[in-house]
């Protein structure tokens, strides 16, 4: 049985092109995190490696940590991208995906 939950993503920081704001000025990727709301077949434990989808491309992740969450009735995967660095396309097929929100931490 599937289960729904919800991935907040975060990126390196160190990009050769790094991502820009709506004014044009260069993002902190460690100040925001790429939110989805998705399903999995069973919930991943810290450590393991999942596959997630941006944008027809595929991003390998490693899950951090998984909560529970009482306010939205869903586990929580604290996730990170499994690379030291990011691609260009895969920073852009982040942002331009409709599933996938940019969400600043602060």
């Amino acid at each position: 049985m599937s289960k729904i939950v919800e991935v907040r993503l975060r990126i390196p920081k160190n990009s050769k092109v790094p991502l820009l704001d709506e004014n044009g000025y260069p993002l902190d990727t460690a100040s925001v995190r790429f939110r989805k709301v998705t399903t999995v077949a069973d919930i991943p434990k810290a450590g393991e490696s999942i596959e997630l989808i941006a944008d027809s491309r595929t991003l390998a992740v490693t899950v951090v940590r998984a909560d529970w969450s009482d306010a939205d009735g869903r586990f929580v995967l604290a996730c990170q991208y499994a690379q030291r660095s990011i691609s260009v396309e895969e920073q852009n097929a982040l942002v331009a995906d409709p599933e996938w929100s940019m969400v600043p931490l602060i």
